[in-house]
């Protein structure tokens, strides 16, 4: 158990069904995206009960990448970001994992606070178009710090189109990094 990720907990907490009967976003009806939302948010709510954080309001939105984006804003919010952002990213895991046992199916829910998450991607997306640009000009590997799974996939995200280079992640837990390598 203890040396167990967020992945694995994820994949255990998940109830197991046959691919073709996970439902995808664009097979989920508007009443049934609605539910995801409602679940997720009261599950949010639940958790926030147990911080001494004060009125909160929790906007929800569509991201980028089919994803439920829920932003809590509030008076004094930095306890629930943590030290690296650590505490968020634990809140967003129980959220999850939460609401894919509550919905019988595992749909992306992103927390966020303040904006912050989108502000530590641009940082990482801009991190991501500069190591390419190293990589693709010294023809290079660039190593990456390790990074959360969240924090990976956007720097993924980030250069999948860029055909200058490829991406990697490797490591192993909380070592796991992103080796941006230059296509010759």
């Amino acid at each position: 158990m203890e040396n167990e990720t967020q992945e694995d907990l994820v994949e255990k907490a998940t109830p197991r069904f046959e691919k073709e009967s996970v439902p995808e976003r664009m097979d989920l009806t508007d009443e049934e995206l609605d539910h995801v939302a409602d679940t997720a948010i009261a599950s949010l709510k639940q958790i926030l009960k147990h911080f001494d954080v004060g009125e909160v309001t929790i906007d929800e939105y569509d991201g980028d990448e089919g994803e439920l984006i829920l932003d809590i804003t509030g008076d004094d919010l930095a306890v629930l970001i943590g030290r690296h952002g650590r505490t968020l990213e634990a809140l967003q895991f129980i959220v999850s994992a939460l609401t894919v046992r509550q919905i019988g199916f595992r749909f992306p829910v992103i927390i966020d606070i303040e904006g912050y998450k989108n502000r530590q991607r641009q940082k990482l997306e801009s991190l991501a178009r500069s190591s390419a640009k190293k990589a693709a000009q010294n023809g290079r590997s660039v190593k990456l710090r390790p990074m959360s799974p969240y924090e990976r996939r956007i720097i993924h995200v980030a250069l999948r189109d860029d055909n200058r280079v490829r991406t990697a992640s490797e490591g192993e837990g909380p070592a796991r990094h992103i080796v941006i390598l230059p296509v010759r």
